[in-house]
């Protein structure tokens, strides 16, 4: 996926099993090589910017890159039934969904749709963490750092993906499955691993 995204970064990519024969191979049934929890943010799109084809990654996608139910759900399912040996969570920079939870905790921030809030709620101790480790004198910052709340999601992800699944942990612990978090860069194009847990091998 590193040599993957490289070419992306370099504007050469091959756009690898993406023809016809590749579609009539893949009719019968799927082998990713890896999972990629991602947030759907249009700018994103995993095969794209890992320059992969058909078949090669098993995406889910929501705003933020939140754990759920049925995150936790497809990606038990890449693990158990699908065998991937690798999850990459994507985060990025610019996030919207950080922002918005960024100004959810403002004094006058309005209230926000109930779905809305639902989703980025998970978002918010990140934000507080960000908050405290730069107030002075018990004075907050005046600005608080989006790209570290990203980086505090992206870790928090990871580790209650961990949590919440007791058949991905003991995959990691028995060796059958590495998670690397890595944090995306919108305008550079690039992937940039954060958070690695168990061994990724050549997997990655």
């Amino acid at each position: 996926m590193q040599r993957g995204n490289a070419r992306f970064v370099a504007g050469e990519p091959r756009h690898p099993r993406q023809d016809v024969e590749r579609r009539h191979d893949l009719a019968a049934g799927q082998r990713p090589r890896a999972a990629l929890f991602g947030c759907s943010d249009s700018r994103l799109a995993a095969e794209i910017i890992f320059d992969k084809g058909l078949g090669d990654l098993f995406v889910v996608r929501n705003a933020g890159q939140v754990i759920s139910d049925s995150v936790v759900g497809s990606l038990e399912y890449a693990v158990a039934v699908l065998g991937v040996p690798l999850i990459v969570v994507l985060g990025h920079d610019e996030c919207g969904a950080v922002n918005a939870a960024i100004d959810s905790t403002r004094a006058d921030a309005p209230a926000l749709p109930a779905h809305i809030w639902k989703q980025i709620a998970p978002i918010v101790p990140a934000v507080r963490r960000v908050v405290r480790a730069g107030t002075v004198d018990g004075v907050p910052p005046v600005t608080i750092d989006h790209e570290q709340v990203g980086r505090e999601h992206l870790r928090d992800t990871v580790a209650e993906l961990l949590h919440s699944s007791e058949l991905i942990s003991d995959a990691v612990a028995e060796g059958r499955l590495a998670i690397v978090g890595a944090n995306y860069r919108l305008a550079e194009g690039t992937a940039v691993p954060d958070v690695i847990v168990g061994d990724v091998g050549d997997d990655a």
